[in-house]
């Protein structure tokens, strides 16, 4: 049986042969591809309550080997990835602390103070500074109601707006403009992009007559500049002109606590950066301004040490599952092993203590992503591997008879996983998620596969032919579809109208892509991977390296604005999947910024993984 590619990855309407791994490429090989998928349909609760999952029992299925299983002389290629370097021993020996009742006293006293604080703050810069404070302290999950409450009554408010105005207030007005996109306040039409724009050419007239800069009211223009959607030129301009004052400003005229913030802004955007991350910086930086509030300092780093001993208790059981599972071991031992890297990646983009299902359900997908990702770039061949995808698609064990014992050591693996997720959640909720899940494998899979066909023909497509298919094979689709699947308040409709996939999927995704290619196609191009985006873009326009990294960047900044105009135009989703839309190309930013985060475990990923997971703040 041929495999099936889905119509997203390719738009011809001719069904042609599936390219076998004996022909030429003459032609380009997404032509040569049969499209012809069928979408799921949705289980009823009865069905799903009445078919339980079946679980597969390996040793069965290793004596359906034949003699087309891999022969032993068979040359295979190795990426030679560095084994973790988080013992099991070691994460199951790590302390859990300040559970005791007395902190959990002591942050719920916090919480009542700070309640009182934001209900009787009336200062308008007082408000919008404890509001954004509070966010970056990583506190802001805890009080989502009131802080939306205050900026819909600030944002609504014309007197507001109008002192705003009268007073040229750049600071303030750029800084409400960003916490009002930051949380979704819909009712805000009476605070205009044009005033935003007024304000910050009415700074630039004044810094050119007397060389008098608004440093905080520029330095806020310039992290709102983030949040700019498509066809907003005027607010991405103003942006960078502000970028421009605050890196050749005199920092000997500023205070030390504002130069680095302006140091770190300028690293990254707080818009870009991974929350829980910028979270454990925040705190320190916080704690060295000269008006810090004691209260919420101390609440910070209270809240960070009790939600990290969650994270430490998820880890130990996942380390335990994977440890049980023994899956790079054996026949798999070319994987990689990252079971820690891939929980921080849930971290990154569902960081809050109520998302544990999501955490752990992801966690163990991340890792069983990261397995499937090296069978289809280093070790498979392009036979097992049309098997192999047959096998995932139709969602039946019995069609692995073919296949050699790593791939069905797999393919159990992957099978039981995913039903007992599905089968866990039924059980809460009383819906079947199994076919939406079966759905976002066989789609990765498929387009993994066409990633193997053209480093199998040597064929290096254009760059638009990869990103059509990169965009799923980065797998933000198993994230973003468990995410929605696993949500507290999912429901049969929702589950019904799920869209696989719309343009907002795709834009996460995608970033999550260009960020993965800029930091790691050096190191798969040497291992012998299919050419990435840089490669794709030098070869097709005949430029240089530096020029297609340049591009890629581009490409990068208009992707963010594409995906703030469809997140905010995105509603209707649930909050936890509308969020993961924004984190996924954060977390993705966070790994691949100083390289390749899972090919080089001991190097930045390791110190991330330690200040967010491992060590609590003192306090």
């Amino acid at each position: 049986m041929a495999v099936q590619l889905p119509p997203f990855l390719f738009p011809f309407s001719k069904k042609q042969p599936l390219l076998s791994s004996s022909s030429s490429p003459s032609l380009p090989i997404l032509q040569r591809i049969m499209i012809n998928f069928h979408p799921i349909s949705c289980i009823s609760t009865a069905t799903a309550t009445s078919s339980p999952a079946r679980r597969i029992n390996f040793h069965h299925i290793r004596c359906l080997s034949t003699a087309s299983a891999t022969s032993p002389s068979l040359a295979r290629r190795t990426a030679n990835y560095k084994p973790t370097i988080w013992d099991d021993s070691y994460i199951q020996s790590l302390p859990i602390e300040f559970m005791e009742e007395k902190y959990i006293d002591q942050r719920e006293n916090f919480m009542e103070e700070v309640r009182y604080l934001i209900n009787q703050q009336h200062n308008l810069t007082e408000q919008l500074e404890l509001v954004d404070t509070l966010c970056q302290l990583g506190l802001g999950y805890h009080f989502d109601a009131e802080i939306k409450n205050l900026l819909s009554s600030i944002s609504s408010s014309m007197k507001n707006i109008n002192n705003l105005i009268e007073n040229n207030n750049l600071q303030d007005f750029a800084l409400l403009f960003r916490l009002v996109r930051e949380h979704g306040i819909h009712n805000a039409s009476i605070l205009r992009l044009d005033d935003l724009i007024s304000y910050f050419k009415k700074e630039e007239e004044s810094f050119n007559l007397n060389n008098q800069l608004d440093v905080k009211g520029m330095l806020n223009l310039y992290e709102a500049s983030f949040l700019a959607m498509e066809g907003e030129d005027e607010l991405d301009e103003a942006g960078k002109i502000a970028m421009k004052h605050l890196k050749y400003h005199d920092r000997s005229l500023l205070s030390l606590q504002l130069v680095e913030q302006i140091e770190h802004a300028l690293e990254l955007p707080l818009h870009w950066r991974m929350s829980r991350l910028h979270t454990r910086w925040f705190i320190d930086a916080y704690g060295r301004q000269k008006n810090f509030n004691p209260t919420l300092l101390q609440f910070a780093k209270l809240d960070f040490n009790m939600v990290q001993n969650i994270y430490k208790i998820e880890l130990q059981e996942l380390s335990s599952w994977w440890r049980n599972l023994n899956v790079v071991r054996g026949e798999l031992n070319f994987a990689r092993d990252r079971l820690v890297e891939n929980y921080l990646w849930t971290v990154g983009y569902t960081f809050q203590p109520e998302l544990w299902r999501s955490r752990k359900a992801l966690t163990k997908i991340n890792s069983l992503v990261t397995t499937m990702d090296d069978i289809y770039d280093i070790y498979g061949t392009l036979e097992e591997l049309k098997l192999f995808t047959n096998s995932i698609e139709e969602w039946n064990i019995d069609a692995a008879q073919q296949l050699p014992d790593y791939m069905k050591k797999c393919l159990t693996v992957l099978f039981n996983t995913m039903n007992d997720i599905a089968s866990s959640f039924s059980k809460d909720k009383e819906l079947d998620i199994l076919p939406c899940l079966k759905r976002m494998w066989a789609d990765l899979c498929k387009a993994y596969f066409i990633e193997a066909m053209w480093y199998h023909n040597g064929y290096t497509p254009t760059l638009d032919e990869y990103l059509d298919n990169a965009w799923v094979t980065i797998s933000g689709i198993c994230t973003l579809i468990t995410t929605y699947c696993l949500s507290d308040d999912l429901t049969f409709e929702a589950i019904k109208s799920l869209e696989f996939y719309p343009p907002i999927v795709q834009y996460s995704s995608m970033l999550a892509r260009l960020y993965n290619d800029l930091g790691t196609c050096t190191a798969e191009i040497q291992r012998g991977d299919v050419p990435k985006s840089i490669q794709c873009y030098v070869k097709e326009k005949n430029v240089s390296e530096s020029a297609a990294r340049d591009y890629i960047r581009c490409l990068i900044r208009n992707y963010w604005k594409k995906l703030n105009k469809e997140h905010a135009l995105s509603s209707n989703y649930v909050k936890s999947f509308r969020k993961v839309l924004v984190d996924i190309p954060r977390a993705a930013q966070c790994f691949y910024q100083y390289g390749d985060g899972y090919g080089e475990p001991d190097g930045e990923t390791r110190e991330q993984i330690i200040c967010i997971i491992i060590e609590p703040i003192s306090l």
